[in-house]
């Protein structure tokens, strides 16, 4: 399933992060992981392009290249079976060039493998309220060229706020 661009973050929460996450084993859910997934997705794509410049650029909303998170996924012992069943789900070919193919094309995908990616860290994901803990944590798994901290206060109270929670700095 693709959105029109630009999305609403509770748009983004309700049509395509909370079905996303429906897909996936129910220990992957929750509020912590909700926030986090929209969050990133504010910071990486902001909910305004699904492709990177560039050739073989980087694609989703939760943007992935094709021979680094996407293979890994695929490859890594505690995501390559989930990873299989969400391709098997969205009718994709679970190899590296299947889903960086779809990616652009498909939010559930690209959110799925968002929040697998969030699974390979070795740290639990963050309590919703904890900003600081979320952005140490998207720092450490995404590992952004270009940060931008400044950015991420505003992108993750967004986030809470399509929770109906206040963002605490913790």
């Amino acid at each position: 399933m693709t959105l029109a661009l630009p999305i609403l973050p509770s748009t983004a929460l309700t049509r395509i992060i909370d079905p996303a996450l429906a897909m996936l084993p129910a220990k992957l859910g929750g509020d912590a992981a909700r926030v986090l997934l929209l969050a990133i997705a504010l910071q990486e794509s902001g909910l305004r392009r699904r492709m990177q410049p560039g050739e073989d650029a980087a694609r989703g909303l939760w943007p992935f290249a094709q021979d680094g998170v996407v293979r890994k996924l695929l490859m890594h012992p505690s995501t390559c079976d989930v990873a299989a069943a969400l391709c098997a789900c969205c009718g994709v070919d679970a190899s590296a060039g299947g889903v960086y193919s779809c990616l652009v094309a498909d939010d559930l995908l690209s959110c799925g493998f968002a929040r697998l990616n969030l699974y390979t860290d070795a740290a639990p994901l963050p309590a919703p309220d904890n900003s600081m803990g979320a952005w140490a944590c998207y720092v450490r798994v995404w590992t952004p060229d270009k940060p931008r901290p400044r950015d991420w206060v505003d992108n993750y109270a967004t986030a809470m706020s399509a929770l109906g929670r206040s963002a605490i700095a913790a």
